[in-house]
């Protein structure tokens, strides 16, 4: 069962879940997509709490009031942490999750340290908790199922774009011939009007100024 709620602090709203549990995490760290980001309290135990952009966003696109409901969230879903006055929360996106076979549930590491942001919760605000809640949906999505579509349309994606890519290319090099082809046609059509232009050694102007004598 994965937990689904609403932050209306961005314009569409955003789509932010967790898992309930463990195991329901490991489940988000295996099947998660390229636009989901991934927040989770530093150094302590917590949900793992997600966004899931559009497709084409990034972590540059998620906006600081975004990051702040999500931070509060993870905070209060956190047993020590919500006891705690403040809290550090790093986020990243979901590709950056390192899963190794020696790790615990739930326990994840990172391949590229440099991609992952961190967010100082000075306080938990009940307003922004509590707002959340009231939107909370229990859901059971077939997360291997949407990581699939979620492939296969980034598939049809980048035929497409190698097609149109090959087009380009193909008209650019049309192009090019052409431009050759009529240069060269300027080209010969200049050394015609020279030769015409020559002087011709094979008329006699004397026999041509006799006839007019």
């Amino acid at each position: 069962m994965v937990y689904f709620f609403t932050s209306t602090v961005v314009d569409p709203p955003a789509f932010i879940y967790m898992g309930k549990d463990k195991e329901e995490n490991e489940l988000l760290i295996q099947y998660g997509l390229p636009e989901d980001i991934w927040f989770h309290v530093d150094k302590l135990s917590s949900a793992h709490v997600y966004i899931r952009l559009a497709e084409g966003q990034t972590i540059d696109d998620v906006t600081d009031d975004l990051v702040h409901d999500c931070c509060q969230l993870v905070k209060a879903n956190s047993i020590e942490g919500s006891k705690r006055p403040s809290v550090s929360v790093v986020y990243t996106p979901w590709a950056n999750l390192k899963k190794t076979g020696d790790m615990a549930p739930g326990q994840v590491g990172f391949h590229d340290g440099k991609q992952v942001k961190k967010f100082r919760v000075e306080k938990k605000i009940n307003e922004i908790v509590n707002r959340l809640n009231k939107t909370k949906v229990e859901k059971f999505p077939d997360l291997a199922a949407e990581q699939l579509a979620r492939q296969e349309r980034e598939i049809i994606k980048q035929k497409r774009l190698e097609k149109e890519k090959r087009e380009r290319e193909a008209a650019e090099a049309k192009r090019r011939a052409e431009e050759a082809e009529l240069r060269s046609y300027d080209r010969l059509k200049k050394e015609e009007n020279m030769t015409t232009n020559k002087y011709d050694d094979s008329v006699d102007f004397r026999a041509v100024e006799d006839d007019f004598m």
